[in-house]
């Protein structure tokens, strides 16, 4: 019951905090997603994804042949559409991973999505809108520069940033969740610049709604 009251209040408040282009204001943001995540609630957007929650939502279970094509031909799409934009596309069994760089996503120490980053976005966005039988996952990642703290909230606030987003695309909320792994999960050496900037990032994971 508090999920769903959660998911409600979230959908409300992210509306009123809608630019007139329908996108989320950083001040919607920060008081939608990101204050439920710091207030230790956890998943931030509908973070129970259960089978009655998808059904009310209008969301159905794909039945097991057809995950494959599924998947295979929104890959497709989000390959074509990433070309040049720096997000890296990956296929890991039935799921997709899409990396966006932190570098060029957001400002040094800051969950604000650069204005030259919508559009990436919106393509993302709208991929996921032609495929709604896919659940999304938006993990932030942190490298280790600085308090355990401090990049544990900064990782849920970009994170928060990267969902909410989707929302105001048209995304369901009840397909989104949103959280953040601050510097517990590195991809490449800390040590050095290069590895730290690998390591600063935001993980889109989409998986097949099965039921």
């Amino acid at each position: 019951m508090f999920k769903k009251v959660v998911v409600f209040a979230l959908v409300g408040g992210l509306a009123g905090a809608c630019t007139q282009d329908g996108r989320i204001s950083n001040t919607g943001a920060g008081a939608g997603i990101g204050a439920l995540l710091g207030a230790g609630v956890g998943a931030a957007v509908a973070g129970n994804r259960g089978q009655g929650a998808l059904i009310g939502a209008g969301i159905g279970a794909l039945a097991g042949g057809a995950v494959g094509y599924y998947m295979d031909e929104q890959e497709r799409q989000l390959r074509q559409k990433m070309a040049g934009t720096g997000v890296e596309v990956q296929r890991v069994g039935d799921n997709i991973k899409l990396i966006l760089p932190g570098g060029i996503t957001f400002r040094t120490g800051s969950s604000e999505i650069q204005p030259q980053f919508y559009q990436p976005l919106d393509q993302i966005a709208g991929v996921l809108q032609q495929y709604p039988q896919s659940l999304v996952d938006v993990v932030g990642h942190t490298d280790n520069v600085g308090s355990q703290q401090m990049n544990q909230q900064l990782s849920e606030r970009r994170a928060s940033s990267v969902a909410s987003y989707m929302l105001s695309r048209g995304v369901v909320a009840q397909r989104i969740n949103a959280y953040g792994m601050g510097e517990n999960q590195p991809v490449a050496d800390n040590s050095t610049d290069f590895g730290r900037q690998q390591n600063r990032r935001v993980e889109i994971l989409i998986r097949p709604y099965t039921g």
